[in-house]
């Protein structure tokens, strides 16, 4: 989660452009963990552990050491912690049976399905105007499975299961996203941050005998390269939400797909069909239309509490 404590909202235009380069950084991640092709708990394990030491080196230079290391609720870190990296292990394995874009617009289910959890689990009020958003993304995400679940000669074993793999992943990545929710009440980001990091590197030690492999030296620096990529990614992500308000930021998340698209296509000779690009289409609408929401209610929420302040 981004760290937007105390900070006036004062360069929007710097928090847009730290906001592209962070998700060009995660994708450009993912790409080095496609090209890997090692076991998926074992780029789990680089992408965790080579992030660590740029993670730490941040606090350091932000002066938040101590507050990185505290942690008050470490049995919650461990919860997040274990739906994170299921979600991570899933959504790495999934880049080895689809292509990059696939992956990411199937991912694009995770914000849907927070609202649907948030809802359920920590009793957040949802509108008609937000179901219907999510109704519209997840038959954007059904359109973009579409034919991969298929009978017939163009459909394959392997692609469904991999579909399958990554929609499981957007469904963790949900879970763990509610959890931190109810984290931040209580601990502070970069506690967060840090500790999800060792959690993941930890947990990822116990997929050993599942296969690990020797890497070979592209290998090892595309996985060194990721993890350090995975570091900045996400200190670039937190200083984001420092210069902009998150619903002015948080739309640009979406400029994933044209990333990817970009990638897959000239990197690993992707050609994305209609049907994928459809489904994408209608899975960002969904997204943008509630953030678009959330900015309303939020500025009708600030408008009455000062109204409420004024006649007081």
């Amino acid at each position: 989660m981004p760290d937007i404590e105390d900070k006036p909202f004062s360069r929007p235009l710097r928090g847009i452009l730290l906001k592209l380069a962070s998700v060009l950084v995660f994708i450009v991640m993912q790409s080095l963990i496609k090209a890997a092709r090692v076991p998926a708990g074992e780029a789990v394990f680089f992408r965790s552990a080579c992030a660590v030491p740029v993670i730490v080196a941040w606090l350091a230079v932000q002066g938040q050491l101590a507050t990185g290391f505290h942690a008050k609720q470490p049995l919650g870190h461990f919860w997040r912690g274990l739906l994170g990296t299921t979600a991570m292990g899933l959504g790495f394995a999934g880049l080895s049976y689809l292509p990059l874009p696939e992956v990411t617009a199937i991912s694009y289910a995770s914000p849907l399905m927070v609202v649907i959890l948030a809802a359920m689990f920590l009793g957040e009020e949802v509108r008609l105007f937000r179901l219907a958003s999510v109704a519209l993304g997840l038959i954007g995400v059904l359109i973009v499975l579409s034919p991969r679940l298929s009978i017939g000669p163009s459909a394959g074993s392997r692609e469904a299961f991999g579909a399958m793999v990554v929609l499981g992943g957007a469904v963790f990545a949900a879970l763990a996203q509610v959890f931190v929710r109810k984290l931040v009440l209580i601990e502070s980001t970069t506690a967060i941050v840090f500790y999800f990091s060792l959690t993941a590197t930890a947990l990822s030690l116990l997929t050993i005998p599942f296969g690990w492999v020797w890497p070979s030296g592209f290998e090892a620096a595309c996985l060194v390269g990721a993890g350090f990529l995975g570091g900045m990614g996400q200190i670039l992500l937190t200083s984001s939400y420092r210069e902009a308000d998150a619903s002015l930021v948080a739309p640009f998340d979406y400029a994933s797909m044209i990333f990817s698209l970009g990638i897959g296509f000239f990197i690993f000779g992707e050609v994305p069909t209609l049907t994928m690009l459809t489904g994408a289409a209608l899975v960002v609408t969904a997204g943008i239309l509630i953030i678009w929401r959330e900015r309303q209610l939020g500025l009708e929420r600030a408008k009455a509490a000062k109204s409420l302040i004024q006649n007081a």
